[in-house]
């Protein structure tokens, strides 16, 4: 059987189509023909793409699918189907599991999970240190070779400098992307939110920016002296952003990330102690919400990325001092993007697609993109549907969010992975 995709505006930029009117075809699991005023077969299923964007398959280089140790929290089973419903063909999984991704047996797991359970394309990532202790490098060249995509001790921060360089230099050797949750621990130790205005205000202990700021100065120049491959995890201040933004102007191999809270929400959310609003790094001031959108804007910040942190109710409705950081973001993620960048203005449309693309480079993932013979993971975007994201409309295991009644401009309405259909006009089809 064969899918068409009819009247789309296909934006690719890895293969240099920028928002050209043309049809696709899939067959079976490779993209067929890409032309204008294509014929449907007498057994194709067609889509009528009119007034919408279809791009390859959008990537989500930073997800937490809590398995194994939490799957009352999330599965790779509901994951990854949040993942469909979110437009992404493709996510990478940190290591932050229990016991913790740090051996090939982790990966090895992880890979017959996903592979068993999941129904869209799924990345390990392995942790930088054993344990996620920051102190003793794992076996980087065998975590690779069984097909980690990327090492990170992504919850914490690898504080130690000598074990982050070695880390550098070890994974330029096989290939690999260093992903650092930017934190120095003792700045940040005790902190609830960012340090402000706002947590003066209310009371609660701040997290200042200098927390992450200080630690991307340190990788900046580590990555630097080692020419090792740095990617900076959830970039939240403007301080960051200029510090990258120089960084990659020196010609220093760093690339980073933001979420869709960071260029979204600010720390006055904070002030009636709502935990959906908590957040790792956390939430911060509206100067610092436009400094990651012009980062966005000027190619500084590399890619979009839910940072999708699943918790139970119980854990997110304890006191708001012992509350876990974090929230879900898979199925927003893309609704946000479009919401609060393309409609407003702020980002256009192809760069907006670059980000949900730019992943795929970032962890040396191959990808070709939607051209004749290459593999049929498409993600198609109606940039006018609108919807209301509901409770009952999630279909993450998990229910932390602070986006319940929102209503946005902008929805992935078809997900097809290696030419399989899982998502159709909002609906999972798996």
């Amino acid at each position: 059987m064969s899918l068409l995709i009819k009247n789309g505006v296909i934006v690719d930029p890895l293969n240099g189509i920028l928002e050209k009117k043309l049809d696709l075809l899939i067959e079976g699991t490779r993209v067929k023909k890409i032309a204008t005023g294509l014929s449907a077969g007498p057994s194709d299923e067609v889509f009528d793409a009119k007034g919408m964007i279809v791009a390859p398959g959008f990537i989500d280089i930073h997800t937490h699918m809590r398995e194994p140790g939490r799957e009352d929290e999330e599965r790779f089973y509901s994951g990854t189907r949040a993942a469909a419903m979110g437009g992404f063909t493709s996510i990478a999984a940190m290591p932050n599991t229990t016991p913790v991704i740090d051996s090939v047996v982790g990966v090895k797991f992880v890979q017959m999970l996903a592979e068993k359970e999941g129904v869209v394309s799924v990345y390990p990532i392995a942790a930088i240190t054993k344990r996620q202790e920051g102190e003793e490098l794992t076996e980087i060249g065998d975590l690779v070779d069984e097909g980690a995509a990327a090492i990170s001790d992504d919850g914490l921060c690898v504080m130690n400098s000598e074990v982050m360089r070695r880390a550098l230099e070890y994974a330029r050797m096989f290939g690999v992307t260093v992903i650092q949750h930017a934190e120095d621990k003792y700045l940040a130790e005790g902190g609830m939110m960012n340090e402000g205005q706002v947590s003066l205000r209310i009371g609660l202990k701040g997290i200042p920016p200098v927390a992450e700021e200080s630690v991307v100065s340190r990788d900046v120049l580590l990555a630097r002296y080692t020419s090792g491959r740095l990617h900076i995890a959830h970039v939240s201040t403007r301080g960051t952003v200029d510090i990258i933004r120089a960084a990659k102007k020196q010609g220093i191999n760093v690339t980073c990330e933001a979420t869709g809270h960071h260029f979204s929400l600010t720390d006055d959310m904070l002030v009636e102690f709502d935990s959906n609003y908590k957040m790792n790094p956390p939430l911060r001031t509206k100067d610092d919400v436009d400094a990651v959108i012009a980062g966005l804007g000027d190619g500084t910040i590399d890619c979009i990325v839910s940072d999708h942190a699943p918790h139970t109710i119980f854990e997110k409705e304890q006191e708001f001092d012992y509350a876990p950081f974090g929230i879900i973001g898979l199925e927003t993620l893309v609704p946000l993007a479009f919401s609060r960048l393309v409609s407003t203005g702020k980002l256009g449309i192809v760069k907006t697609v670059e980000k949900f693309l730019n992943g795929y480079k970032i962890l040396n993932i191959p990808f070709e993109g939607l051209k004749e013979g290459a593999r049929a993971d498409v993600t198609v975007v109606d940039p006018a549907r609108e919807f209301v994201y509901s409770l009952d409309s999630i279909v993450s295991k998990s229910r932390n969010t602070p986006f319940i009644g929102t209503k946005f401009t902008g929805s992935p309405v078809l997900t097809v992975v290696n030419g399989r259909v899982v998502m159709k006009d909002r609906r999972l089809l798996v």
